[in-house]
């Protein structure tokens, strides 16, 4: 995937407008960063990849074929290193589980622990988020999507890459079911207000915060706490969450 950018692209301080298009050449919410691969991703990646790991090209998905069974489904987009999934992957046996992220060791760790713990309640994609909601996942077919601790991307210059906009968030509302719910989290509160002022102005979400934490709620007990949340909760760090629920 490219991570080119395109000199021609205007610079955005707010998000963007509904009818903006998802895919701008060569702006991503994200950059592609080498690393070392350990012995346990690199296993991870050859030899756990063939069972669990989807493409693009395998094209739209029935999730009910794929999974063998009908369940709650779960997608969490840009899971990191993966420990927060595998987690819930883990706890939810009835769950299943989709996860999205573009680098090479947390697919490799994250497929690497999913085997030592045969997990079969989990898939994988290496690829960009906004092609598989556009192209691998049916409309009306997620019970909940994930995005916790997107790049923040706090320069104003940067905005435009904050894959949180609103042609974005309605894509989503089109692939969860009625009911099913967008859960979002960040460490970053000018995020978690641009995050709220998009949701706010989205059609067909209903906010669930109560009156009193709105538009924030309460870490919910099934989101893991991450080792970083720990260490910022130390340094006196905020995070906030923001769950909404797909009303129309």
């Amino acid at each position: 995937m490219s991570d080119q950018r395109h000199d021609n692209v205007t610079s955005s301080t707010g998000p963007e407008g509904p009818d903006a298009p998802l895919h701008r050449r060569g702006i991503k919410s994200y950059v592609l960063r080498a690393g070392r691969m350990t012995q346990a991703q690199t296993r991870g990646l050859e030899e756990v990849w063939p069972r669990l790991g989807l493409t693009l090209a395998d094209g739209r998905q029935d999730l009910d074929a794929l999974f063998g069974r009908q369940a709650p489904r779960v997608v969490e987009i840009g899971f990191g290193m993966g420990g927060s999934l595998i987690e819930q992957a883990e706890s939810h046996p009835d769950t299943d589980f989709i996860g999205i992220e573009v680098h090479a060791p947390g697919v490799g760790k994250l497929l690497d622990e999913a085997d030592k713990r045969g997990l079969g309640n989990i898939r994988i994609y290496r690829e960009d988020a906004l092609a598989v909601l556009e192209q691998c996942l049916p409309e009306a077919s997620l019970d909940t999507l994930q995005l916790f601790f997107p790049d923040p991307w706090p320069k104003k210059k940067h905005h435009k890459r904050r894959i949180v906009q609103p042609a974005f968030v309605e894509l989503i509302r089109t692939r969860l079911k009625m009911g099913g719910t967008l859960h979002m989290a960040t460490d970053w509160q000018a995020y978690a207000e641009w995050m709220a002022d998009v949701m706010e102005a989205a059609p067909g979400y209903a906010n669930t915060a109560s009156p009193e934490t709105a538009p924030y709620v309460p870490r919910p007990s099934f989101r893991p706490l991450t080792k970083f949340e720990v260490r910022g909760e130390r340094l006196g760090h905020g995070v906030w969450d923001l769950l909404y629920r797909r009303c129309a």
